[in-house]
């Protein structure tokens, strides 16, 4: 290893010498991947990058113990990836998330970076591997092919970790809503059309358990996350292991995680298959249709204010219009759409990405990490985003919804049972054609006395199970 002008060092890989910045901690691997990979300008996740330093100091403790590395390697390794986990170096993890198959770009990054740091705390210079070698040291035991994929899965788990409560959070802001709204009455609407009366609490309360439900299958998706194929290293088989390496490296792992992770039963299917992260990303994806619904029936309900629906308002949160004064637009639910349908998109990249795998690998890892992270947590900031400008603070237009309710024509509904479907029908046409009220309609026909008119067409008993008496 020698230095240019100090500015650069030189390193060498297997295809030649390169010139390295001297004051970088990540090595050649890396600098090459820089110049192949100028593609987006998006680097790793910093949950994927930490996900990757846990398994580094897994595999430093677990191979020292198991004699396959030195004590004093091992300690400057686990310092090193100790210092990355605190919050330094994050400005050395350079790669594009577009990069070579399988993500050994990625894998030799981090390599280089905990190496170099190690060599510096055993006092030499960065670069000089014969201290602590990428390959041979820091990635001992391993292969970009198990490394990568149980990184994978442990970022999403760690990510999801910060998604599952706002998710939570809502449903308890939905609730409340519902509570809050119950003794609204308004018009259903069906094909957009004139329904039944409708609390609207009830929509509320149709709003929050479809989020609950979401969660649960979010949860109960990410479940086969859990199960890592670390210790395969190349294909599955393991070679270039210890025999114990595997199962120490999953304790190792659920230590530092404080995730419940385990061993896959079969580490060939482990490494063959992204089933699980393609699972994951469908929840997501169902999660985000039922938002994306939510979010208009608030845009719907909420149009106006004089020449729509307004039947609930919004959070004023900022102008609406750079020409129309005072103008007012559902902000929140539009960014909270936007990011749904980005993540739809994710959901098929990430599709056709774990299909595209062959034989004993699927390369095209990187993708499905950056797709899926990227899922989850902008659907975390979206989401709390629009809880506190959006949700917590939406109110109802009682009246608005009330005069909606009492003039629909849908309200000849509860009169089947009584005067049947037909009469039903042929008094609202004529309320339609004469913009008579549908009492006025129903008692001039003498279908039926006052007194039960009243009883049967109370917006309160009509918006719950039964038939008045």
């Amino acid at each position: 290893m020698k230095t240019i002008n100090n500015q650069f060092r030189i390193e060498r890989d297997t295809l030649g010498e390169a010139q390295v910045p001297i004051d970088c901690y990540y090595g050649v691997q890396t600098v090459r991947a820089l110049e192949n990979f100028p593609i987006s300008g998006i680097r790793p996740h910093p949950k994927f990058t930490k996900s990757m330093v846990y398994i580094k100091k897994a595999a430093a403790k677990v191979n020292n113990e198991l004699g396959c590395l030195s004590k004093e390697r091992s300690e400057m390794i686990i310092q090193a990836a100790d210092r990355i986990l605190k919050g330094e170096f994050q400005d050395q993890f350079v790669v594009d998330v577009y990069q070579a198959g399988a993500g050994t770009s990625c894998n030799m990054n981090v390599n280089e970076v905990i190496a170099n740091i190690a060599i510096e705390g055993l006092g030499g210079s960065k670069g000089d591997y014969s201290l602590v070698h990428p390959n041979d040291h820091v990635n001992c035991g391993q292969s970009t092919n198990d490394v990568f994929p149980t990184a994978m899965r442990i970022a999403a788990l760690l990510v999801l970790k910060e998604l599952i409560p706002i998710m939570d959070e809502f449903v308890d802001v939905l609730d409340r809503k519902a509570e809050e709204f119950n003794t609204v009455i308004k018009s259903g609407r069906t094909h957009l059309q004139d329904a039944a009366p409708i609390r609207l609490g009830q929509e509320f309360s149709g709003y929050a358990d479809s989020v609950s439900k979401s969660a649960e299958r979010i949860e109960n998706a990410s479940a086969s996350l859990h199960e890592l194929g670390i210790g395969g290293t190349a294909v599955g088989t393991g070679i270039n292991t210890h025999p114990e390496y595997a199962r120490r490296i999953i304790r190792e792992l659920q230590e530092l995680t404080k995730i419940p992770v385990r061993g896959a039963a079969n580490r060939f299917e482990a490494m063959q298959s992204s089933a699980s992260i393609a699972e994951l990303s469908s929840s997501l994806k169902v999660f985000v249709v039922e938002l994306i619904r939510i979010a208009n029936d608030l845009r719907i309900m909420s149009s106006g204010p004089r020449t729509g629906l307004s039947e609930i308002n919004l959070p004023a949160v900022q102008p609406g219009s750079s020409i129309m004064p005072a103008k007012v637009n559902p902000v929140m639910a539009e960014m909270l759409n936007m990011v749904c349908f980005s993540v739809i998109g994710n959901d098929l990249a990430i599709t056709m990405a774990a299909q595209a795998g062959q034989l004993e690998l699927n390369v095209m890892m990187p993708l499905m990490q950056y797709k899926l992270l990227d899922s989850i947590s902008i659907i975390a900031n979206a989401l709390k985003a629009f809880i506190n400008k959006c949700a917590s603070g939406i109110t109802a237009n009682r009246e608005r919804c009330y005069q909606y309710a009492i003039n629909s024509f849908a309200l000849v509904t509860a009169l089947n049972p009584y005067i049947g479907y037909s009469n039903a029908a042929d008094v609202a046409n004529e309320s339609r054609l004469t913009g008579k009220p549908i009492k006025e309609i129903v008692l001039k026909r003498g279908l039926m006395s006052k007194k039960k008119l009243e009883q049967i067409l109370s917006l309160e008993s009509m918006t719950q199970p039964g038939l008045p008496k």
